[in-house]
Formats: structure tokens, C-alpha cells, sequence
């Protein structure tokens, strides 16, 4: 600003005001909005911050003033666990902001996460655009967002919007950003704090209104009035965003993976998918930034449609090279507790508890992976001999054929007996029988670059029962 260069964002103030927490509480009580009870100060030191908890009542949340992203934040529980999370929230927020401050706030147990998108201009007018549900979680860190709530009515979500938008205006707020709340299960909401910044999930806010935030954003900071009245903002359809990470979910819900991306396509050939990335194949992911590879994010005309997009867009995305997250956001997704829209900021230790597995083959599932990787192998010696007459076992030269082979999942090896009949193939295991028509797999396989790699995963499972 002082070099008279114009920066497309809130201004010096707002962000100072806004980034500290125990000033921006004090600012949401003053501008009417809901907080949470808590001590508005700084906490001198653990034996202030243990007579802190006794007064407000546990549990409490310990956080960092300066922090953000989930760094310098402990819950506690008792006494011990408050002296505890006073040390390490302080140390942490000392090496990751260079501010150790510290204030405490009674912890809402079993909470839904929700913000309100606003947008500002220089001229004193702000709207909501919405809210977003963020309440899927690991380490206070967002994995799924989508928008609209499943949780919120029409009163709920104005009074939310109303009180988001008098923060904006109380802190001269110009720009796109964020209010975030937390929401407890008789709908009642605490302020959490106000990013000053596009978010990571405004693309789901853009595909239910229809506005450009960025766009937006440009017009705003040169200074024009915003286009819009606070009727004209809609909610049409539903739009989810999965954040796809280079970490391990097998470890702590995701701990960051590096290396190269050897092999990475985005699944944009289909219809409601959009994918945020800055990145592409051959990119090398660092310990030196955050982990993230994209956003994927679809749109439906209702949730169902919007989900079931997700579903088919995380089963054609191609990473390889990196530890991925694919698995566990396609398992959230299909949860029925998901699907049903009973989640909370606690979702992912409470239904996975061990930490996450993996998906659990169900026993069909099970015989259809079975009796498909016996018949693509089947059908791969099969093309092997044609194009390049070495296939690895043997091909007998009569119409009708049949094989014995194992196959191992997982830890488990599976003898089968596949016989093939013309262009289908017929497997045999236990005492039970699938049929697989491989007709269409036999012919993508000779005309699909890549071969098997690249195969869609809706062509490999054909099955009837026999």
C-alpha cells in the first residue's frame, strides 16, 4: 500500500484484527456476533491457565492467538492435561507463528464445523453467500467440505449469515472471506474466527451461487461496488470438494508422502468435475510446502447426484509415484453416516477408531474382484499371444479352454478355475460360479493406450449370477 500498489485482498487492518484471536473475539462480541465463553486475555503461564479452566469448566481449548491450520491447539480435559497443552501449544505456536501467545475457551464437545462466505466492498456493502460444511476433519485440518449444510434450516443459516456479515462491517471488512463458526447439535453457533482470504473450499460456494469469487474479488479491490443484492444470491443444486493429498492415510488419518509424480491424470473427461491443482505429471512433491496435489471438486443438481459424481471422479483418478488419500476420501463419501449427514468435527475417530483400514470387502465384492482379476489375466495371455505369441500360460488352440490359477488378496491366496466359452470367460471358486462377459474388455484392452493401467473401472466388473 505504501508503494501505492493496490493488493486484491482486505486491507492492513482487517487482516491484523482478523489473524489475532483474542482480538477478533473481542471485535465478534462487540459487533454482536455469537462467541464462545472462554478468557478474551493473554494466559500468562500454566498455573493462570489451570485457574482459567476451573472457571470457564472443562473440557477447554488451548490455542495459539496467531495460529491457524490447527497448529497450537490442545483440548483438555483436567488439570494435567491443561498444564500439558499449555507447554506444547506454546512451544508450537512460538516455532510456527513467532508468537507463543495463548487463550483458552470452553471446548464444544461434538461440534459441526460451518462457515459463511461474505464479500465486501469498499463502499459499506456485504453480503453472505452461504454456508460451507467442513465438519469432515483430521488434526483440526479440512478433508471434505461441501455446500450447501445438510444440518442448517433458513433461520439458522440467516442468522448466521446476518451476524458474519456485521463482523465484515464492524472490521471495515472489503473482499472475499470467511466466518467460521462451530455448531452445536441444538443449532446453537460460536464465532471461531474469520479468514482473510480465499479459502481453499470457495469453488463449492461458487457452484451453488454462480458467482466468480476471484472475479469478484478484482472489481472490488478497483474499487467497484458490488453487483449483487443480498436477494439475488441463490443456492442452486449442491457442490462437494475433496482435498487430495500426497500423504498415508493408513498413518494417523494422513501423514505426508514425497516424491515424484510418475504417473497423474486428473478425471475432468467427466461431466459436474472440476479439479484446482498447480500441479501435473512428472512434478515433484516437497517437505517444503503443504501436501496438497488438488482440489476435486463435483456438482450435482441435488447432494445424492453431486456424491455419486465424487464417487466416479475419485475411481478414475490416476496418482502414482506418491502415498494418496483416494482411498479414504472415497470411503467417507460412501459412509451411510456421511451420506446421511450425521457427521461432526469428531467423524473419522469415531468410525474409524483403530484408524483407517481400508475398505472392507463385502462378500460380493469379494467374488467379483476374484473372478475379474482371474479373467483380465486370463484375457491379457490372451492378447499377449496375439500381438506377441509368448503368453505365459498355456493357450489351448480349441474354442473352448480352461485354466487352473490362485489368486492372492491380500494376505489370503484363492484358487480358481477359469474356462472360457467364445469371447466369455467362466470362473469357478468354492462352490460358487460367476460369469463375466470379457468381450468389451478384451476389445478396449487392444485399442486403449497404456493397456490395463488406463482401463476404466466401470468396464471391468460385468458380472450375472450364473
Amino acid at each position: 500500500a505504501s508503494e501505492g500498489v493496490t493488493f486484491i485482498g482486505p486491507d492492513t487492518h482487517a487482516i491484523q484484527a482478523m489473524g489475532d484471536k483474542i482480538e477478533s473475539k473481542l471485535l465478534a462480541k462487540n459487533a454482536k456476533v455469537n462467541t464462545i465463553p472462554g478468557f478474551d486475555g493473554v494466559v500468562k503461564d500454566a498455573d493462570e491457565a489451570v485457574r482459567i479452566a476451573r472457571e470457564i469448566g472443562y473440557p477447554v481449548m488451548i490455542k495459539a492467538s496467531a495460529g491457524g491450520g490447527g497448529k497450537g491447539m490442545r483440548i483438555a480435559w483436567d488439570d494435567e492435561e491443561t498444564r500439558e497443552g499449555f507447554r506444547f501449544s506454546s512451544q508450537e505456536a512460538a516455532s510456527s507463528f513467532g508468537d507463543d501467545r495463548l487463550l483458552i475457551e470452553k471446548f464444544i464437545d461434538n461440534p459441526r464445523h460451518i462457515e459463511i462466505q461474505v464479500l465486501a466492498d469498499k463502499h459499506g456493502n456485504a453480503l453472505w453467500l452461504n454456508e460451507r460444511e467442513c465438519s469432515i476433519q483430521r488434526r483440526n485440518q479440512k478433508v471434505v467440505e461441501e455446500a450447501p449444510s445438510t444440518f442448517l434450516d433458513p433461520e439458522t443459516r440467516r442468522a448466521m449469515g446476518e451476524q458474519a456479515v456485521a463482523l465484515a462491517k464492524a472490521v471495515k471488512y472489503s473482499s472475499a472471506g470467511t466466518v467460521e463458526f462451530l455448531v452445536d447439535s441444538s443449532k446453537n453457533f460460536y464465532f471461531l474466527e474469520m479468514n482473510t482470504r480465499l479459502q481453499v473450499e470457495h469453488p463449492v460456494t461458487e457452484c451453488i451461487t454462480g458467482l466468480d469469487l476471484v472475479q469478484e474479488m478484482i472489481r472490488v479491490a478497483k474499487g467497484y461496488p458490488l453487483r449483487h443484492k443480498q436477494a439475488d444470491i441463490p443456492i442452486n443444486g449442491w457442490a462437494v470438494e475433496c482435498r487430495v493429498y500426497a500423504e498415508d492415510p493408513y498413518k494417523s488419518f494422513g501423514l505426508p508422502s514425497i516424491g515424484k509424480l510418475s504417473q497423474y491424470q486428473e478425471p475432468l473427461h467427466l461431466p459436474g468435475v472440476r479439479v484446482d491443482s498447480g500441479i501435473q505429471q512428472g512434478s515433484e512433491i516437497s517437505i517444503y510446502y503443504d501436501p496438497m496435489i488438488s482440489k476435486l471438486i463435483t456438482y450435482g443438481s441435488n447432494r445424492a447426484e453431486a456424491l455419486k459424481i465424487m464417487e466416479k471422479a475419485l475411481d478414475n483418478y490416476v496418482i502414482r509415484g506418491v502415498a494418496h488419500n483416494i482411498s479414504l476420501l472415497r470411503e467417507v463419501i460412501i459412509h451411510p453416516r456421511f451420506v446421511q449427514g450425521d457427521i461432526s468435527t469428531k467423524f473419522l475417530p469415531e468410525v474409524y477408531p483403530d484408524g483407517f483400514k481400508g475398505h472392507t470387502l463385502t462378500d460380493l465384492e469379494r467374488r467379483e474382484l476374484l473372478a475379474t482379476a482371474a479373467s483380465l489375466y486370463v484375457a491379457e495371455q490372451l492378447r499377449s499371444q496375439r500381438f506377441l505369441g509368448t503368453p505365459r500360460i498355456p493357450i489351448a488352440k480349441s474354442k473352448r479352454s480352461s485354466w487352473d490359477l490362485s489368486v492372492r488378496l491380500g494376505d489370503g491366496i484363492h484358487p480358481v478355475a477359469v474356462s472360457k466359452d467364445g469371447t466369455s470367460f467362466s470362473v469357478y471358486y468354492f462352490k460358487c460360479k460367476r460369469t463375466l462377459v470379457i468381450l468389451v474388455v478384451v476389445f478396449l484392452l487392444e485399442r486403449i493406450p497404456g493397456g490395463l493401467e488406463q482401463l476404466p473401472t466401470q468396464y471391468l466388473i460385468h458380472s450375472v449370477a450364473a
